[in-house]
């Protein structure tokens, strides 16, 4: 798990972190993580895999953080669930399509259970699926967005196979007729890296497109607006500084963090820690060993 803070300059969020948030009476040893990365064919398609399993005998709670990305969960033996912040619970029985993560959502990884992750990079799940998810981050079973009941087969074929490298090799192998070649709309939102520039009309000066147009690409590629990652790039990098004025003085300084990033006020501010973290900057500080918050790579 990463233990520091980043800040994207891309509209390409960053891989999907799985946070541990272990009580007093769990132990970390029972929880077994594995990051499986991708060979270079898919390095354009999913971030990395992300496996985990719960060997002892009480269930593990989790958080997942929010990092704006489409994810496709498998679940082997004893059922997970999760639970979101309108407090529904679903229980994932095989797999489901779960995104783009925009808010905390908490889950439970029962004893004997294990979940396969794997997460789609950039228009990676238009490219799959020929759509993308703009609800507001509802589970579906990914069966649902295509004609045939494939990912149940899917599922069937990689609960036999022992090892999650195994399950991947067979996840990638089951992909490659799927994946359609990425549409040139894409490009110029990817591309886009200029941080004090208005990303809708700047892409739409560049390209001869309208700023509606670019709009509506947004969303169809990657299920969300510009003005939502701007949100979240903002809110990352407020993290990133606060983490860094904690290291070196033990104390926030909050004025400096709301100048920075182009907050109004403290208020914004906080409202934010709240909408992403379900927490207040005050608690997120006091439980902030506990929290791992996704790196936001350059390179990514």
């Amino acid at each position: 798990m990463e233990d520091y803070f980043g800040v994207s300059r891309s509209f390409r969020p960053n891989p999907t972190i799985f946070v541990l948030k272990l009580s007093s009476m769990e132990k970390e040893s029972t929880y077994i993580e594995n990051k499986i990365p991708v060979p270079s064919e898919f390095e354009d398609v999913f971030s990395y895999f992300y496996s985990a399993k719960n060997t002892g005998e009480t269930p593990i709670h989790k958080t997942l953080f929010p990092t704006y990305q489409t994810i496709l969960v498998f679940c082997f033996g004893e059922k997970a669930s999760l639970t979101t912040k309108k407090q529904t619970t679903i229980t994932i029985e095989k797999c489901l399509v779960l995104g783009p993560i925009r808010q905390p959502i908490e889950y439970v990884l029962p004893a004997s259970s294990e979940i396969l992750v794997a997460n789609f990079k950039g228009d990676a799940f238009y490219r799959f699926f020929g759509l993308s998810l703009i609800s507001d981050t509802i589970p579906v079973h990914p069966d649902d967005l295509v004609d045939e009941n494939c990912f149940t087969l899917l599922w069937h074929s990689l609960k036999d196979r022992i090892s999650a490298e195994e399950k991947v090799a067979s996840i990638l192998d089951f992909s490659r007729p799927y994946l359609k070649n990425r549409e040139l709309g894409y490009e110029s939102i990817s591309n886009f890296d200029e941080e004090n520039l208005n990303p809708i009309k700047a892409i739409a000066d560049k390209t001869n497109q309208s700023e509606r147009n670019v709009q509506l690409n947004f969303k169809k590629y990657l299920g969300f607006s510009a003005k939502e990652i701007n949100r979240y790039r903002r809110f990352i990098k407020a993290l990133e500084l606060l983490n860094e004025t904690t290291e070196t003085s033990k104390k926030a300084d909050w004025i400096a963090i709301v100048e920075t990033c182009g907050y109004y006020d403290q208020s914004q501010l906080i409202h934010d820690f709240k909408h992403y973290l379900g927490l207040s900057p005050t608690k997120f500080l006091k439980f902030q060993e506990e929290i791992c918050i996704p790196r936001m790579n350059q390179a990514e």
